[in-house]
């Protein structure tokens, strides 16, 4: 059981490698949402790809996001008809949190977005100064789990006060 604080290239190697080997769930929240691409067997590709490789494994992915992705993301999200209706996917405005959650049992929190800049493998130079924290303790990997849930089940959405500009409302 630790807990890990991580910053910049880390993240990638910490925090995104390790969801294909996903055995159960993965969990990922995020305010902003990209096409980012990942080395997969032996080149560049869209991290749709991974997703796509674990539902065909029977692997459930929840997806919660502020808004929706750009258009390069949609036309990547497009070619892995798999994920169409096996993949599980909310809108919140509110979400600013970004989560990955693996299984239970394993959990990233911090600030890098799901995008290329934040979590992919863009160079030192071109890529944001994220920093975050990785765990497998179990008390710390459950809160975040909540706090997850607490949002995908909607349970702000009824007092929300930001609901005019919620496209898609959970409840």
């Amino acid at each position: 059981m630790s807990i890990r604080f991580i910053t910049n290239e880390q993240l990638y190697k910490e925090a995104i490698e390790p969801v294909a080997g996903a055995k159960s769930f993965v969990w990922i929240g995020t305010s902003d949402m990209k096409d980012l691409h990942v080395h997969t067997r032996g080149s560049m590709n869209s991290f749709l790809s991974v997703l796509d490789a674990l539902v065909r494994k029977k692997v459930a992915v929840r997806l919660l996001h502020a808004k929706e992705p750009g258009p390069n993301f949609r036309k990547t999200f497009d070619k892995y008809p798999m994920l169409w209706d096996n993949i599980e996917r909310q809108i919140c405005p509110r979400v600013h949190f970004k989560h990955i959650i693996i299984d239970g049992r394993f959990a990233y929190s911090g600030s890098a977005n799901l995008t290329g800049a934040g979590l992919g493998i863009k160079g030192e130079n071109t890529r944001n100064f994220e920093a975050g924290f990785i765990t497998t303790d179990p008390e710390t990997v459950k809160a975040i789990m909540d706090q997850f849930d607490e949002v995908w089940m909607g349970k702000f959405c009824r007092t929300c006060k930001r609901r005019a500009f919620c496209g898609d409302p959970i409840l």
